[in-house]
């Protein structure tokens, strides 16, 4: 995935910041997300949110659960759901693998980033994580601080 600065049409649409501080992300990968074209016209306006969603392997596929998208005022008639369910466009070695560990190890699949590639095409990158507990928030979180407060003295030296 290329930076912002080399692509015109690289554009975030939606992000999960909570994501990081509530798990402990081990592995992220991009995947496509099926839409109609109501919903693709109400994400060029920035309206969506994933904050609450979670992905989830259902009958051999992929799926976008509770992932929110704005209804697009012009479609009027042809509109979409707001909150239906979106297929998730995975290759089959990597949905084994994602079966594999929310299955058996009991990991979670999150939604952290919702964005338009280089191509102008819709990607959601999705991250395998565990769940963290409350100490270990404390501990990400007195680590963010110290590093903060380490950057600050070498610079004032």
């Amino acid at each position: 995935m290329a930076k912002d600065s080399d692509n015109k049409n690289y554009k975030v649409i939606a992000e999960n910041r909570r994501a990081r501080f509530d798990y402990a992300i081990e592995e992220d990968l991009e995947v496509g997300i099926v839409l109609t074209g109501s919903e693709v016209k109400s994400l060029r306006v920035n309206s969506a949110n994933i904050a609450e969603s979670y992905a989830a392997v259902e009958g051999g596929e992929l799926w976008l659960v509770n992932g929110y998208i704005a209804p697009y005022a012009q479609a009027k008639t042809w509109g979409h759901e707001e909150r239906r369910r979106r297929k998730l466009l995975a290759s089959r070695r990597e949905l084994a693998r994602m079966w594999s560990a929310t299955q058996r190890e009991g990991m979670t699949l999150v939604p952290i980033v919702m964005y338009f590639n280089h191509k102008g095409l819709v990607k959601l990158k999705l991250g395998i994580a565990k769940g963290k507990k409350l100490a270990d928030k404390r501990e990400t979180s007195a680590k963010r601080d110290w590093q903060r407060q380490k950057a600050r003295l070498l610079k004032q030296n």
